[in-house]
């Protein structure tokens, strides 16, 4: 992975960010926001946990019913949510929380969901992030992804590659590779599919598995490809 995708990186450049997140990133990745929180199949009363919520632009997404828990290590991106919740009255905002998703707070099996919004390209260990988000799941819990991943096309994987070492002034890799990130074999997946404009984000729809299943990579990767 990029060494400059460390954490005082992210911090920064996000905090650049934080004034004008939702001009250059609210309408246009919106569709994969509503569809990452319609496929964690939520139910009142359920617990979800947010990895990297921003500025909270998918906080009034989510049904009345839940109790949302958000994180983020930006303190200006969080300081944005937290004023849009008093302003929307958003009640089922249990916790807004500065927090590092690769090394959470939280017990083990604490949320009936766990979502993750544009945020995998994003930290220094993609590995650490997964392993976590695994951990604070119960068993059979929904784990929801949507994020850009390495194009397949030969030409666009080039210009992603070029375009790797800006990765820390842009905010996300560009040649993030899925098959290379370590422990996506120990979920088992339900859906990938496409989302936002010209589909250029993946959906990630996991269930965290409760027993060993052979199975999770082979599937992933007949789902990938048969998306292309």
């Amino acid at each position: 992975m990029s060494q400059l995708m460390d954490l005082k990186t992210i911090k920064q450049t996000y905090r650049h960010y934080s004034g004008i997140y939702d001009f250059l990133f609210g309408p246009v990745l919106e569709p994969g926001r509503r569809a990452a929180i319609a496929a964690a199949q939520l139910k009142p009363g359920q617990r979800v946990l947010e990895l990297g919520v921003g500025t909270g632009l998918s906080l009034s997404a989510y049904h009345p019913g839940t109790r949302v828990v958000g994180i983020d290590v930006c303190p200006e991106m969080l300081k944005k949510a937290r004023r849009r919740v008093a302003q929307l009255n958003l009640g089922h905002v249990e916790a807004l929380i500065e927090m590092n998703g690769e090394q959470m707070d939280f017990p083990d099996h604490d949320f009936d969901a766990v979502v993750a919004m544009y945020i995998v390209g994003v930290t220094p260990s993609p590995e650490r992030l997964l392993a976590e988000m695994r951990r604070v799941c119960v068993p059979g819990g929904d784990i929801v992804i949507v994020n850009h991943f390495a194009s397949r096309h030969p030409f666009i994987r080039r210009f992603e590659k070029a375009m790797a070492p800006l990765s820390a002034e842009i905010g996300f890799r560009t040649n993030l590779d899925l098959a290379s990130i370590g422990g996506i074999d120990e979920l088992d997946p339900i859906d990938v599919r496409n989302v936002n404009l010209f589909g250029y984000a993946k959906l990630l729809h996991f269930r965290n598995r409760s027993a060993a299943s052979p199975n999770g990579a082979e599937s992933l990767a007949a789902e990938m490809s048969a998306g292309e």
